[in-house]
């Protein structure tokens, strides 16, 4: 029996399938079908037939709940208002206010469809979440219906962890006994998240951001997490330093705040012994901050629409947990080695994310502010660039871009029809495009691979489901409860016990095992000596000469910005070629002589990446490079992510794939 159930799974076929009604019509079955790829629903209706797949990637959790116990002033057969919806109030299946008298459990299925915004000239796209009621009650007591929708949720569970489904879950209803549950090795959820949020971060609304939006999130897809609140500079580096089985207590570091704080975890991580075990956690972002650049950027490289709904989409990263690997860049100075994942930064740029901290209260908006202080007191600084070019990529001269060739293009592209789980192979949900260069906000005409994706899915779902929606709710189908105009995240609340409307703080207590404290290291573990491990340079010293291959520039530069994601911010697209895994960074260089209007272009050609384009902008892909200002007492900025650093001296080389982050 075991081996025709491993054959079916091999060969993709209908694991487990069940026939669903709706009461109030009768000529009218939905047939549900779980596969590999999805949740088949299909609807007959007067011997018309309508299928629709959600696929597996866009499932974030399912759950078992039981109907809450009406209340006993309440009516149960009052008359129904004309339109009005049958909500369904339910609550988990081991509350102690579940309705005794139903038998029935209810499998709770969520999901995120990619969808086109609202408008008939809109554009771009949007995740909208989409919750699937399945009702057993096929048995007259509640331990088989339990069993029946146990069997579904462990399937589901299973394939969207891309996980085996236990042949016992399959197994035909007569074959399965009572406590089949027990019979399942390793059923318990294999994750933990250990959360960071910086409740001062940006304008001061991560804590909010986590309490309205992640939490009920983690607790749809049953993930059970610690909380720990930051207290001040530097908490997050020593608690990742400190915590002495953070390793095996926890498979993944979620941050709730800006690009300076997931700073501090990175080079808390590598100031542990245990560095390279450490470096294998997930790391994950969601925006609270006031760049927010690596958020953008890890949404940007899987197609994902960011603009749309920031700690959404970040947030699913998070939930799906795949874990891909982020180049990191070793960096020195005179008096320090550290590692950045984001970007270093000379000149105009870096002098404009420093000075412009006084506006902190303001959030993102103090860059745009500041910009044009910066333009008006325009600063040159003199020094020396050196660097070494990228591997398969040609000499430009003096032209302002360089690109990959011919043989390394093809190379890359091999490499990402392999089996490798970073960004130039990694699993994409279907709803989204392959185009990972074009813009997010392209228009349906200029995007066919999207276009092409979306009618063949979430187009038609979301069409079909506005229908289905309605015809179901109460029944077999569909959200349990009307709009809620106060939602962040546009999707319906359900108004039950375990994220109640009116109290919020409910959610944070739902998930098994999950604390909502501010977490605290135990007082025996004193803290330990500061030392940064991490893998050998291959550079020579910051007081020797470079090697004799590399290239030099010397002069005088408005800016030196060496980026190795592809956004620096939400809004600043400032190296279109670059991908978190692809060892290059890419040197953005503008040399003294620009005007003032030059300047100005090149900062609001940011937003899109068309800067690139302009005569003044030179684009340089680099493995290492070396940046020696001339005059160490300049009123200027060296910034590692952001942070600042002594101004003098510094290097930087690529570390491929150091690290992981949580993706799609």
């Amino acid at each position: 029996m075991n081996g025709e159930i491993q054959q079916q799974q091999q060969r993709g076929a209908v694991l487990l399938e069940e026939t669903f009604y709706i009461f109030n019509k009768k000529k009218t079955v939905y047939r549900v079908k779980l596969t590999e790829k999805g949740l088949s629903l299909q609807k007959e209706s007067n011997g018309n037939s309508k299928s629709e797949t959600i696929q597996l990637d866009d499932i974030v959790g399912c759950r078992c709940m039981r109907r809450k116990r009406r209340k006993s002033e309440s009516c149960v057969c009052r008359p129904m208002t004309p339109g009005r919806r049958t909500g369904i109030a339910v609550v988990e299946q081991n509350s102690a206010e579940q309705d005794e008298n139903d038998s029935s459990v209810y499998l709770y299925i969520y999901s995120y469809l990619l969808k086109k915004s609202r408008g008939v000239k809109s554009s771009t796209f949007k995740r909208d979440k989409m919750t699937i009621t399945l009702r057993f009650r096929s048995f007259d007591h509640l331990e088989d219906n339990m069993r029946e929708a146990q069997r579904w949720r462990l399937a589901i569970k299973c394939l969207i962890r891309n996980r085996p489904v236990p042949p016992v879950v399959l197994l035909p209803r007569d074959h399965l006994d009572q406590d089949f549950i027990a019979e399942i090795p390793n059923s318990g959820e294999e994750r933990r998240l250990l959360v960071f949020v910086n409740p001062k971060s940006g304008s001061g609304r991560a804590k909010e951001i986590f309490e309205r939006r992640v939490a009920p999130l983690l607790i749809d897809a049953e993930l059970p997490y610690d909380l720990h609140l930051t207290q001040g500079p530097n908490d997050a580096r020593r608690f990742v330093r400190q915590r002495h089985d953070l390793t095996t207590a926890y498979s993944d570091i979620i941050i709730v705040s800006g690009d300076g704080l997931m700073f501090e975890v990175i080079n808390g991580l590598i100031e542990r012994p245990d560095w390279e075990s450490a470096c294998q956690l997930g790391l994950g972002i969601i925006p609270g901050g006031s760049g927010n650049g690596l958020a953008k950027s890890i949404s940007f490289a899987q197609g994902e629409p960011y603009s749309q709904n920031p700690v959404l989409v970040s947030a699913l990263n998070v939930v799906k947990g795949h874990k891909s690997p982020m180049d990191l860049i070793r960096v020195e100075t005179k008096s320090l080695i550290t590692y950045s994942f984001l970007s270093i930064g000379w000149g105009l740029i870096s002098d404009i994310d420093i000075e412009s901290e006084r506006l902190r209260a303001i959030g993102g908006q103090r860059f745009t502010v500041w910009s044009l202080a910066r333009l008006v007191g325009l600063r040159t600084y003199r020094g020396r660039l050196s660097y070494c070019i990228a591997p398969g990529y040609r000499s430009a001269g003096n032209g302002p871009l360089l690109r990959r060739s011919t043989s390394e293009n093809e190379a890359i592209n091999n490499m990402s029809n392999g089996t490798t789980n970073g960004f130039n192979g990694n699993y994409r949900s279907q709803s989204c495009h392959e185009d990972l260069s074009a813009p997010l906000s392209l228009p349906i005409d200029k995007s066919p691979a999207l276009r092409k994706r979306l009618n063949s899915t979430a187009s038609s779902i979301s069409e079909e489901f506005s229908v289905l929606e309605y015809e179901m709710d109460g029944e077999v189908l569909g959200e349990t409860a009307a709009p809620d105009n106060n939602n962040p995240n546009g999707s319906r609340l359900r108004l039950d016990s375990f994220y109640s409307a009116k109290s919020r703080s409910s959610a944070f207590y739902s998930v098994a095992a999950s604390s909502y404290h501010s977490l605290t290291l135990p007082d025996e573990q004193s803290p330990d000596p500061i030392c940064m491990y991490g893998p050998a340079s291959k550079l020579p010293s910051l007081t020797q000469p470079v090697p004799s291959n590399w290239t030099v520039i010397e002069g005088e530069f408005v800016m030196v910005h060496a980026s190795y994601q592809s956004h620096i911010g939400a809004d600043g697209y400032i190296a279109p070629d670059a991908r978190p895994d692809d060892g290059v960074i890419w040197l953005v260089v503008i040399r003294a002589g620009a005007s003032r209007s030059q300047l100005l272009q090149f900062l609001l050609g940011l937003s899109s990446g068309s800067h690139i384009h302009m005569p003044i902008v030179e684009m340089i892909p680099v493995t290492a490079f070396r940046l020696e200002p001339e005059n160490v007492k300049s009123t200027g900025h060296i910034t590692v992510d952001g942070e600042l650093v002594d101004y003098g001296p510094i290097q930087a080389e690529v570390m491929p794939g150091m690290s992981r982050i949580l993706t799609r």
